[in-house]
């Protein structure tokens, strides 16, 4: 299949999941991308850039694009043979249920560009059923609330063409002999206060009022506004920290993972945990709240669970730092090697296979930035 790829944020878990799949799938690809900056001028313009820049001299099975495209829009303005296309969009995130920042009120335009996208693809995939659910779930109270004309039954179509497709990881080299020294403590997470980072610090000085030793790297995206903790933290911390802030590249984010013990997440809202399923893949053993995704993706009757409060992480730290435990063993399962030909097969249901069509490693992978 000739697949026509359009992301308006190529960045981050959008950038990764593409770039991830494409490299080992057996379609044939032709991406269209744009900065991931000003996500909501992205999501306003993207529809009209993307259609202009379709090609119109090349044939395509299927369009492929993630929630932050206005698809109705799209189809609407795209060359006819483009328009006419079956399009899967991929939700990595949602603007119904995304958590705003500080005080500013949710612009609820968004969330229904995110539910008429959904009603013009053929399919609509979730990174987990968590993500799916909610999303659904708030559309429907979206639906209720407006004022007149709510179209009826649309969450129910949406739900009716809702699939369930995990994204993917590359696998981590085996890891090295352990250096000597305390139980070194990664958090990578966004700094925002969705991450609840609070209850990490607190977590961290209780810890070290146990007298228990430990390392601490600290790393993650950063955005204009980053909570005070994160100040605080880092001259309290100062003397037991091996990494602090965004790691500026793949290479130094995976060397961050590997030379981890224990990962922590804290997070209020996850939609799949990707650096948690990464760092189980690298050796590290995950230590995360029982909500959320996490359940679903690692299978709730895991050991990796606390009960998302300090104290119980507290505990739980404590055991691992005098009894270490082995990473839970997932990877097989969220391998690109695993992931990739799965979303081939699924996107290719979507259109009958036409014969002379040469399929093998992906041939054609051209990207657009304007």
């Amino acid at each position: 299949m000739r697949i026509l790829a359009l992301e308006p944020y190529y960045s981050g878990s959008h950038r990764a999941f593409l770039d991830g799949w494409m490299s080992h799938s057996t379609h044939d690809w032709h991406l269209l991308t744009l900065p991931a900056h000003h996500w909501k001028w992205r999501m306003r313009h993207a529809a009209v850039t993307f259609a202009e820049l379709s090609p119109q001299d090349q044939r395509f099975d299927a369009v492929f694009c993630s929630d932050m495209l206005n698809l109705a829009e799209f189809r609407g303005l795209a060359p006819t043979a483009v328009a006419q296309l079956p399009a899967v969009v991929y939700f990595h995130e949602n603007q119904l249920t995304y958590p705003v920042r500080g005080d500013e009120p949710r612009d609820l335009h968004f969330a229904f560009t995110n539910m008429t996208t959904a009603l013009a693809a053929a399919q609509v995939w979730f990174n987990s059923r968590f993500h799916m659910d909610s999303f659904l779930a708030a559309l429907d109270d979206l639906v209720r609330r407006m004022p007149d004309q709510q179209p009826a039954g649309a969450v129910q179509r949406i739900r009716d063409k809702s699939f369930i497709q995990p994204p993917g990881i590359e696998p981590f080299p085996p890891r090295g002999e352990r250096a000597p020294g305390p139980m070194r403590i990664l958090w990578a997470a966004r700094w925002e206060h969705d991450k609840n980072p609070e209850m990490f610090f607190a977590a961290m000085r209780e810890l070290r009022t146990r007298g228990i030793a430990f390392r601490l790297s600290v790393i993650g995206e950063q955005f204009r506004d980053i909570p005070d903790v994160f100040d605080c933290a880092q001259v309290e911390f100062a003397d037991v920290i091996d990494r602090w802030g965004y790691q500026s590249s793949r290479e130094a984010y995976r060397a961050a993972l590997l030379d981890a013990d224990v990962f922590v997440s804290t997070a209020d809202h996850e939609f799949f945990g990707l650096s948690a399923v990464e760092a189980a893949a690298a050796g590290v053993f995950p230590l995360l709240p029982r909500r959320l995704a996490y359940p679903e993706v690692f299978g709730a009757d895991s050991d990796v669970f606390y009960d998302g409060t300090v104290p119980h992480l507290v505990d739980r730290l404590a055991g691992l730092a005098s009894a270490p435990r082995s990473a839970v063993n997932i990877a097989q399962h969220y391998l690109w090697r695993t992931r990739a030909p799965a979303l081939d097969s699924a996107l290719g249901a979507l259109t009958p296979f036409r014969p002379g069509r040469a399929q093998g490693v992906a041939s054609m992978r051209r990207v657009v930035c304007v």
